[in-house]
């Protein structure tokens, strides 16, 4: 509860950092002696090697990040996947909890360790560049979503990994794509940046699921045409549906099924949905996610071939180009 206007020092920043103080804080206020008679009675609680916690519970999830941030030390903010939960996104791993400090200053060792059993593991990082642009103002202090996202991938276990995250963040509307490129643009060394860049621009292009954005790789790879991402067109009663991918040109389309499809009601939902969309003279693919990511040149001949029946014609070899 807000504390009220005449409330003591120590109520007003215990409500600001939800109960949790460092020792130095503590000592500001009382002397070492009632800190330690507060201690000693179980009213508080030390938490560890200076924080403390004006109470005796459990700690909440908004008390573990203040432990988290606290003591690591100035300078300190929440990052990567914990800083975009907090701003919102949704389905990211809530541990370990990620915490960035500045490169200039010496921290505690990458993984924190002698943290109570109801504290999350903790995992600091060094920023050499951190911008007051790319800190959000907010209680406990964390990166902004695109810096948040942009760190959460370069930390990933794995590629697949990154792009889930990345794709999450702009699918839920919590970022922009050109907001990632802009957080890129003043990191010109952070970690897997080519591949968050391609990853940012397909999303911009239209891929805002993991599926979708395999898909455009494939299409590359296979030095296949691109195509238009969530096209949409008119269905026989006039309304607008979305297509997941579509070569205009030759009116070839595809359909990606998510892992939701094998729902048999939304699967059938979603055949009535291409069934009644306008196709005269359309070719029709429907690949699911699992197949794009675990055979990918079978997706793609399939591809090529309805590319090729419609009409397109694949760019020679590049050995059987002639030399002028």
């Amino acid at each position: 509860m807000l504390p009220a206007d005449d409330a003591a020092e120590l109520d007003w920043l215990a409500f600001e950092q939800s109960g949790v103080l460092t020792t130095a804080q503590a000592t500001g206020l009382f002397s070492e002696g009632m800190v330690r008679g507060r201690i000693r009675s179980g009213r508080w609680r030390s938490i560890c090697r200076g924080i403390l916690l004006t109470g005796n519970g459990r700690l909440t999830r908004d008390q573990q990040l203040w432990v988290a941030v606290l003591t690591v030390g100035p300078g300190a903010v929440l990052a990567g996947v914990t800083a975009a939960t907090e701003a919102g996104v949704r389905g990211l791993r809530r541990d370990p909890l990620h915490v960035l400090v500045p490169a200039a200053r010496r921290a505690a060792r990458t993984t924190l360790r002698r943290l109570p059993i109801d504290m999350p593991a903790v995992r600091v990082h060094r920023a050499s560049i951190l911008p007051p642009t790319h800190v959000q103002r907010a209680r406990p202090p964390r990166t902004t979503t695109a810096r948040a996202l942009v760190d959460a991938a370069g930390w990933a276990n794995g590629v697949d990994e990154a792009q889930s995250l990345l794709a999450a963040g702009c699918q839920q509307r919590r970022v922009l794509p050109e907001e990632l490129g802009e957080v890129l643009d003043v990191l010109p060394r952070a970690p897997r940046r080519q591949l968050i860049r391609q990853t940012v621009s397909d999303i911009a292009g239209g891929a805002q699921a993991l599926s979708e954005i395999d898909f455009v790789r494939l299409c590359r790879r296979h030095r296949l045409p691109v195509p238009n991402l969530q096209e949409h067109r008119v269905d026989a009663a006039g309304r607008i549906r979305w297509l997941d991918a579509y070569w205009r040109e030759w009116r070839v389309q595809a359909e990606i099924d998510g892992a939701h499809h094998m729902d048999v009601r939304q699967w059938a939902a979603d055949m009535r949905r291409q069934n009644d969309v306008w196709t005269s003279g359309d070719r029709i693919l429907r690949f699911p996610a699992w197949l794009v990511r675990a055979r990918p040149d079978e997706v793609a001949e399939a591809i090529r071939r309805a590319l090729m029946a419609a009409g397109w014609t694949p760019a020679p070899p590049r050995s059987a180009v002639p030399r002028g």
